[in-house]
């Protein structure tokens, strides 16, 4: 035990789902409950997918808090879920069955699919492409606790600004739009050369017209929003996938594996890389390890079903060809 913990004792004796049985800490972390130094206190971690909370929701969770927190605070982790501090264990089953009536649940830590994380996406955010807050929504409902041989982050950014990181977790969904000029409409006014902060399109010095360097472009639809009058469209929507990433003591930035994975491939995408994961990994091995010591060329072998031709190079093979 750390010699900084109050508490010296490994396990504690607690009341949960109407069974008395001793657990340790590092059971109850799993569960959400998070041992703190002070003797008999917890922080409990809720289960907020994509940092959303309905105000109706966060009103009762507020209150909640209020009664069960020792010193009657919250803290907003990192990873966008709302923790109650110093909260006594013996308190767990009524504050479990508190927030049960009002719809809301404890999140997990431990080896298993985490509760994930999104920026606003495209519902409100100008520079959003993707719906993020759906498909975190998603991924909470279908694979949020399955078991894995590591902690598994999964995070959404709805741009190449990429709030939610997700350079650094192990499955990441960045989004990004294929922009398509049309001619015709196009007056020269050469202000998506302007808008263009990847030097992806300069202007031609005669008609103003402009000249589109593909392997530059990071697929942000600047030059889209920018246009006046239409003639830069989205030919795509999608996402660039990244897999193997996270942060701590040790990061590692994620391998780009997948460009233009459409929204409907997502689930997918996720499920096969978790039995990829888990047939190739070991226990206590993050995903960006065993990529490390397996090769990336297996996991991109074993999903070409799943990407196709939006397996990564296909954005150089483009390239080339125009």
């Amino acid at each position: 035990m750390d010699r900084f913990i109050e508490d010296k004792t490994t396990r504690v004796e607690v009341s949960l789902d109407g069974e008395t049985k001793k657990l340790d800490f590092g059971e109850l972390k799993t569960g959400g409950f998070i041992k703190q130094r002070q003797r008999d206190l917890f922080t409990v971690r809720l289960r907020c997918p994509g940092g959303r909370v309905p105000t109706d929701k966060l009103i009762e969770i507020s209150k909640i808090a209020h009664k069960y927190s020792k010193k009657g605070v919250i803290h907003l982790s990192f990873r966008q879920s709302i923790e109650i501090l110093y909260v006594d264990y013996k308190e767990f089953p009524q504050l479990v069955k508190e927030l049960e009536a009002i719809g809301w649940k404890v999140a997990s830590c431990g080896p298993r699919v985490r509760v994930p994380t999104a920026c606003g996406g495209c519902e409100y955010n100008p520079n959003g492409l993707t719906d993020t807050q759906a498909l975190a929504k998603m991924v909470d409902e279908r694979f949020f606790g399955t078991p894995t041989h590591h902690k598994f982050k999964i995070s959404f950014s709805g741009c190449p600004i990429d709030c939610a990181r997700t350079r650094e977790m192990d499955l990441g969904f960045q989004g990004v739009v294929e922009p398509e000029w049309e001619e015709p409409t196009c007056t020269g006014c050469t202000i998506c050369a302007e808008a263009c902060k990847e030097d992806a399109i300069e202007s031609d010095p005669d008609t103003g017209k402009p000249i589109y360097y593909p392997e530059k472009c990071i697929y942000c639809g600047d030059c889209i929003r920018a246009c006046p009058t239409g003639a830069w469209r989205a030919k795509r929507y999608g996402h660039l996938v990244r897999v193997g990433g996270k942060h701590g003591r040790w990061p590692m930035e994620a391998e780009e594996v997948a460009l233009f994975v459409p929204d409907e491939k997502v689930a997918e995408v996720i499920e096969k890389t978790i039995e990829w994961y888990m047939a190739n990994g070991m226990r206590g091995e993050r995903i960006g390890k065993t990529l490390e010591r397996v090769g990336v060329d297996k996991y991109l072998e074993f999903m070409k079903d799943v990407f196709g031709d939006r397996v990564l190079g296909a954005k150089e093979a483009a390239c080339q060809q125009k």
